[in-house]
């Protein structure tokens, strides 16, 4: 696994005329924890999918470096893992045939025996085989972690992570964030104050 770096210069983004983020600069090390703090409407979400490379800034660069190696988002995606509650779910598939599919688009090999670790990981190996549509909406955030890890990544970007989570579910993303700071970078966008406790540093959008 690579020790990527990840830069954010001067980054803003704009929608219309309305301004969303402004001059964003950051610069993060591998096991690097930021922390995206702010109100509702200050950024949050909009930078985590500038830095998953599901949107472009209006101004600025994002990158993804690997020693001489500089990848824009939209090229690093392989290496990127995302939670958030923009990730869709399949009501009609059950938690393994999600495992497989996000494998297959992925180009991974994928084992029952593998399914059965990563979902062991997140606490639902017992479930692997109902609908997602009888799952809770704490299960289904289960599940978005296992589909974010699924290939190791070298960044994990989390939006509003302990989300309908309880304390064995909060005691996952301390896990899974612990586990990340060994393997690279982690990005957690959120307003809970229980998760603070996650960043090496902070970033508070919408602050004079």
């Amino acid at each position: 696994m690579p020790a990527i770096r990840l830069v954010i210069d001067h980054v803003s983004k704009m929608y219309g005329a309305r301004r969303v983020l402004h001059n964003v600069v950051v610069e993060l090390e591998a096991g690097d924890v930021l922390l995206v703090t702010g109100h509702n409407g200050v950024g949050k979400s909009t930078l985590l999918r500038l830095l998953a490379g599901l949107q472009r800034p209006s101004s600025g660069t994002i990158s993804y470096v690997d020693g001489a190696l500089r990848l824009p988002p939209s090229e690093a995606r392989p290496m990127i893992g995302m939670v958030g509650p923009d990730i869709q779910l399949y009501r009609e598939l059950t938690a393994r045939e999600h495992v497989s599919f996000v494998a297959d688009v992925r180009g991974i090999p994928s084992t029952v025996s593998d399914q059965n670790e990563l979902l062991g990981r997140v606490g639902l190996v017992g479930r692997a085989d109902e609908q997602v549509a009888a799952f809770s909406s704490g299960m289904q955030q289960r599940l978005r972690y296992a589909l974010a890890l699924l290939h190791e990544p070298a960044v994990l970007l989390l939006d509003e992570p302990t989300t309908n989570l309880d304390t064995a579910g909060l005691n996952l993303v301390d896990r899974v964030i612990a586990e990340q700071r060994a393997r690279g970078v982690t990005v957690v966008a959120t307003n809970d104050p229980r998760d603070r406790k996650y960043g090496d540093f902070v970033l508070a959008l919408g602050e004079a």
